[in-house]
């Protein structure tokens, strides 16, 4: 099972991940990522994957639990 987190220390708010992968990422009011905690579903995967290599701050993370 993996899932993405997003470090907010780390997090700068630039928005790529929530454009790369709409479906489990929005953005606040502020254009922070909100995550959801569910499991990436597989179809997915390669989605995330490319979210998490977008972040320019290396903010968002997807970790098998």
């Amino acid at each position: 099972m993996n899932r993405l987190t997003v470090d907010p220390i780390a997090c700068r708010g630039h928005g790529l991940c929530a454009e790369v992968l709409p479906e489990l990422i929005t953005l606040d009011e502020w254009g922070y990522p909100v995550v959801r905690g569910e499991a990436v579903p597989p179809p997915l995967l390669p989605e995330a994957r490319r979210a998490a290599g977008a972040c320019p701050a290396l903010a968002l993370r997807l970790r098998k639990s």
